[in-house]
């Protein structure tokens, strides 16, 4: 028997279609392009978007981002307070555990930052 003959739903491709073009918004798109628990894989275009000021991302989940088009610039506060500001572009990425505090301090407006962007859920 088959690996394929212990599956009761049908499987098959998804095909998620590129970003062709800048979004017409002045808002952050976030499209779920794969979700099966524990990992959610995200794709988020920021059209200049950056955290309000005194607002630090602070998740239940590790996350791991990458910059795949345009620039960012992320700020990641350690346990012990100290603060690092990276300059991310094409290819860079970075690695978060849960309960690391940290803000988007700018994106690019036009053409936009696109991020890939994994979500895991911790084990507890």
């Amino acid at each position: 028997m088959s690996e394929a003959d212990h599956h009761t739903e049908p499987r098959r491709a998804v095909v998620v279609p590129a970003v062709t073009s800048s979004p017409s918004t002045d808002r952050e798109i976030c499209e779920t392009l794969l979700e099966n628990s524990p990992v959610r894989i995200e794709r988020i275009i920021s059209t200049g978007q950056q955290s309000p000021p005194d607002f630090w991302y602070d998740q239940d989940w590790d996350e791991w981002v990458t910059v795949i088009s345009g620039t960012a610039v992320l700020t990641v506060q350690h346990n012990d307070d100290r603060c690092e500001t990276h300059s991310l572009g094409p290819g860079d990425s970075v690695y978060l555990p849960a309960h690391v505090r940290h803000r988007v301090e700018r994106t690019d407006r036009d053409p936009p930052t696109i991020w890939l962007a994994v979500h895991i859920k911790n084990g507890t």
